[in-house]
This record gives structure tokens, sequence and C-alpha cells, in this order.
């Protein structure tokens, strides 16, 4: 029977790239909603410099005004060792740290050069199993990159191979603008899992392919899959990084293929109405406005 984890990454990759900044109290609501749904992950927060990404200011607010959720495993984002400090002191699950694979997005995005992350994902992910806390590594930009264009299967394997070396919990492979197909996908994913760790995906919708590459990676052996509620996300150091395929959108499409997923679809859908009301907008998600099928009466 096939298995999958979904992690919620809305509190952290669905608002960082939105115009409206949502207080540190309303974003651990967002996380309570999330685990009251049954997510069994959620990234809750990131630990960035908030002059650099003002929606994600404060986290260890949000961290402190999160109530009792004995559920899911709660994380929180970090580019580099000061990042990691911080969360580590709020008592989080897991880190999960993620850098670029192409020296230009992760020079625009973590100041860094992709040797430097690499060096500093060994040894985060180190120190997170001496601390008794799980760690995955996201390699961001994996299918191709806003700034070098294409980038290269082998290339990222040679990444993964080294990151594997200290035995995160899980390696992510992050389609951050949403411009890889499901064969491109399936193959990498293929390649990744067989260095005997867990792997993830995390999709971006950009160009309506997210769906079909988070199906592909299924098939080829990631056992976690990213998503947000609503369809929220986007990349602030990526452009035309739209949002992350949507976590109702995905749970509806997985139940109804015979996975189960253990999530209450109608807390989700009660909650991206909510953030909907609350960003004024209509999210990008398309179930929670069609409603599920059969309808209930």
């Amino acid at each position: 029977m096939t298995t999958i984890t979904l992690c919620d990454v809305a509190p952290r990759d669905g608002l960082q790239n939105d115009a409206k900044v949502l207080e540190p109290a309303v974003r651990a609501e967002l996380v309570e909603r999330l685990a009251a749904a049954g997510l069994p992950r959620i990234e809750a927060v990131s630990f960035v410099n908030p002059a650099r990404v003002p929606q994600m200011a404060g986290a260890e607010e949000v961290v402190a005004a999160i109530g009792p959720c004995p559920g899911p495993i709660k994380a929180g984002l970090a580019l580099n060792e000061r990042g990691y400090e911080r969360l580590l002191a709020t008592g989080l699950d897991e880190v999960r740290f993620a850098f670029g694979v192409t020296e230009t997005f992760n020079q625009r995005n973590q100041g860094a050069a992709v040797e430097e992350s690499v060096a500093a994902a060994r040894r985060i992910a180190s120190r997170a199993r001496g601390d008794g806390l799980r760690c995955t590594v996201t390699l961001s930009a994996a299918f191709g990159c806003p700034f070098e264009g294409e980038v290269e299967a082998d290339h990222v394997l040679a990444i993964a191979e080294r990151v594997a070396e200290v035995e995160p919990d899980a390696i992510v492979l992050a389609d951050t603008i949403g411009v890889a197909s499901p064969r491109a996908v399936g193959s990498l994913t293929s390649r990744i899992a067989e260095l005997g760790h867990p792997v993830g995906g995390h999709f971006h919708n950009t160009r309506n392919t997210g769906y079909a590459n988070a199906l592909a990676a299924l098939e080829s052996g990631a056992t976690v899959l990213d998503a947000s509620i609503g369809g929220l996300g986007g990349c602030p150091f990526a452009p035309n990084a739209s949002g992350n395929i949507a976590t109702e959108d995905l749970v509806y499409l997985l139940e109804r293929d015979g996975i189960a997923t253990g999530i209450d679809m109608d807390r989700l859908i009660e909650t991206s109405e909510w953030l909907s009301r609350l960003l004024d907008r209509r999210l990008e998600g398309q179930l929670y406005r069609a409603g599920t099928f059969p309808a209930k009466a």
C-alpha cells in the first residue's frame, strides 16, 4: 500500500511572498488549524533576517503562541547556523535546511556559494542528530534555475550524495519555479531514493504541472510531499515563482486515487476560506471553491 506523509508549508513558504504581513498570533493560529485538520508535519516558521523577508518576522513569537498540538511534527526553516541556533532555542521538532543547487540562485537567496551551503547542511544535519532534532535538507531549484536555466540531474545527484553521507531524515527535491516535468521528476526522484534515505518533493504550480509532478514523485519512491493550504506560496528571490500545490487539492487527488492521508478535508477547506478572508483575495487552490465530490447533503 502506498504511504505518504504530507507537510504543509503555508505558515512559512506560503506566506513569505504574500503582500500582506500577518501578525505572529495569526500565523500561530494557522499552525493550530492545520494541526487540527490532521497534518502530520507543518513548516511553522522561518528563522531568517526580517529585513529580507518581513513576512517571517517574529518566528520565536509564533512558536511561543502555538497552543498544545501534540500530533504533528513542527518544523522551522533555517538557512544558516545562526538560524539553526534560534530554532534550537524554541523547542521545535525539526530543522529544515534549504539551499539552491545553482550558484546564482544560492547567492541571491542565501548569500553563499553552493559549496558553502553543502558544508553548512552537513554540519547542521550532524548537529540536529546530536541535539535530538529531525533534519530535512531541501535542494532548491533542483529542476530549473530562474537565472541559470536548466539544471542537470547529475549535478543535483552529486550534491545529494554529499548530503546523504550525514544521514538526514529526508532529502527534498524542490521545483522552486515550477518548471519540472513528470518524467524529469520521476527519474531524479528514483536516483535520489537509491541513496537510501527518504526522499520528498516540493512542487510549485507555476506552469500547472505541480500536481502531475507530485504524483510522479510518489510513483518513483518519494515518501514526503510538501504542499500549502490554498496554494499559497512563492519565493521572494526567484522571479515569477508562484504558489505551491494546494494541500486540500492534493489531498483530494490522493484520496480519490485510493491513497489514505488521514487528513480532515472539511477542516482544510474551512482554513482556506479563513485565509482568503484574512488576505482579502481569492486563493490559488481550486477545491475550497469547487467543493468536494460527492457533495455532502
